[in-house]
């Protein structure tokens, strides 16, 4: 099965632990980078969903914006600042 990892999508700037480190995510590879590297934790229903929208983008199943947005709501979950940046 060929996945696709550069859908792209107007970029996140994910900032952790007090801007120590900052994430710019644009593709849905990068946003699954993001949330298997420097993600504080691997739990709770908003990771989980962010994890199976990167999934379904890279397979065709949803468009690009789905990962942005589900990207959004599990860094409010797991207390990372999300700067939504629009183009």
């Amino acid at each position: 099965m060929k996945r696709d990892t550069s859908a792209a999508f107007d970029p996140v700037v994910l900032v952790f632990k007090e801007g120590s480190k900052r994430v710019i995510v644009r593709t849905v590879g990068e946003a699954a980078n993001a949330l298997m590297r420097d993600w504080p934790s691997d739990d709770g229903d908003e990771f989980l969903a962010a994890v199976k929208a990167c999934m379904d983008v890279m397979i065709g199943k949803a468009e690009p914006e789905h990962i942005r947005q589900a990207i959004i709501r599990a860094a409010d979950e797991a207390g990372v600042t999300a700067i939504a940046v629009l183009h």
